[in-house]
């Protein structure tokens, strides 16, 4: 199946309930107001349901993943907070027609992460499991989130890691400083920490990092030098990386640090078109949208029960 691995869209009853609420994150009409970043004005075509499904077959998928946005924040308000919007995004998703398949979500400010909930969603079809890499630092968030990486593990799905929320900018910086350095600053040090920290712990775990991993695999050289390469040129190959927000040449450059088997499409719908690089054959380009994701997915491709 052509796959597109990340997207997102916030079913009605999520909107609703976002726009009920009076801290952020909060709509205001169509006005997103998040801590860390400046208001944001929502395209509101970009969640209407059945023009993006149009949309995905227009862009030839058989498959478009959506995910709760990280970036909200949601998984880390208080449980009582969380619950109702990881419900109703959870419903409203699974709801969504063909093409469409979804990635599961935790409330991570609970004493303990709640593995039972993550169990009933996967049940129910969610084909994996997204996380904020901000949960995903270092050994501490690694070994904090064991239960629902368990999980996971056990019953054979991937895990995706996704840039979560943003630290407040200065008054100063530009409205792109959210994406290009909190964004990448979290998905290069969850790369890091899952190398030294998750891997070991979960031998078998099949991951995927949001937006190449901030290129964190670029830096295998420096690696070596500073003492923790004993093992480059060996390539994980459970370990995936997602193409959204980048193009050619920084998708040829992972390429040649990782290999193409473990690089799959995607395009962070609605805040950025797909891009397909041009890496010379046609083979690359079924590889990143068709075998590739397979492979992260598993078995079952994402197919819902």
């Amino acid at each position: 199946m052509a796959t597109d691995v990340h997207q997102h869209i916030w079913p009605p009853e999520f909107l609703a309930l976002l726009r009920s609420r009076t801290a952020p994150p909060r709509l205001d009409g169509w006005t997103l107001h998040l801590p860390g970043e400046p208001p944001y004005v929502v395209d509101a075509a970009d969640h209407d349901i059945a023009a993006r499904a149009r949309l995905a077959r227009t862009d030839g998928l058989d498959l478009a993943l959506v995910s709760l946005s990280s970036p909200l924040g949601i998984e880390y308000l208080p449980p009582t907070e969380a619950a109702p919007l990881l419900s109703a995004f959870h419903d409203g998703a699974l709801d969504l027609p063909a093409p469409f398949g979804v990635w599961a979500s935790a409330c991570l400010s609970a004493p303990e992460p709640d593995a039972a909930a993550l169990r009933r969603e996967l049940a129910r079809g969610c084909v994996g499991l997204q996380l904020p890499a901000t949960a995903l630092l270092d050994a501490a968030g690694w070994d904090r989130c064991a239960p629902l990486l368990d999980v996971v593990a056990e019953q054979d799905k991937p895990l995706f890691v996704h840039p979560g929320a943003a630290p407040a900018a200065e008054p100063t910086a530009p409205a792109w400083w959210p994406a290009l350095v909190p964004y990448v600053q979290q998905l290069h040090a969850s790369w890091f920490a899952f190398r030294a920290f998750g891997r070991p712990r979960h031998p078998d775990l099949r991951v995927c990092f949001a937006a190449l991993a901030g290129l964190a695999p670029l830096h295998g050289e420096r690696l070596v030098a500073r003492g923790g390469g004993r093992d480059r040129g060996r390539v994980d190959c459970r370990a995936f990386y997602e193409t959204s927000s980048y193009g050619t040449r920084a998708v040829d450059a992972l390429v040649r640090a990782v290999g193409i088997d473990v690089v799959v499409s995607g395009s962070d719908r609605p805040y950025a078109a797909p891009v397909l690089p041009d890496l010379g054959a046609d083979a690359a380009v079924h590889a990143l949208r068709h075998a590739n994701p397979a492979r992260l997915l598993g078995p079952t491709k994402g197919a819902r029960p």
